[in-house]
């Protein structure tokens, strides 16, 4: 009889490690499955702020900056009315390319001949 109650305890003992290695599976997976859970609605989370951010930064800009389109182009009755304002510098600069201008067309005037 003792012999039947040690074998009944060491069926009852191994049972009791096949089902505590059953609970910490099953428990694992649920953290572990808690965890990913969590990870998704972090990465959920991290776009929705992004977004949020974005449309922020959008706003922002709009409300706040000012785009001024400048001309290029500027035609001669425009420099020629400067020029009443220019110092002598600045009409001495504009004479010395006029002339290197001059040149350089009358070299190339002879050059095409």
């Amino acid at each position: 009889m003792a012999a039947l109650k040690l074998g009944e305890g060491l069926k009852n003992i191994l049972l009791a490690g096949v089902g505590a290695v059953a609970t910490t599976a099953e428990k694992s997976k649920e953290i572990v499955d808690q965890l990913v859970e969590k990870g998704e609605l972090t990465v959920e989370q991290g776009k929705v702020m992004n977004e949020e951010l974005k449309r922020n930064l959008k706003e922002k800009v709009k409300d706040n900056v000012t785009v001024v389109v400048k001309e290029d182009e500027v035609d001669a009755d425009t420099v020629v009315a400067r020029m009443d304002s220019m110092s002598p510098e600045e009409l001495q600069a504009i004479k010395d390319k006029l002339a290197h201008l001059e040149a350089k067309d009358a070299e190339d005037a002879e050059t095409a001949e």
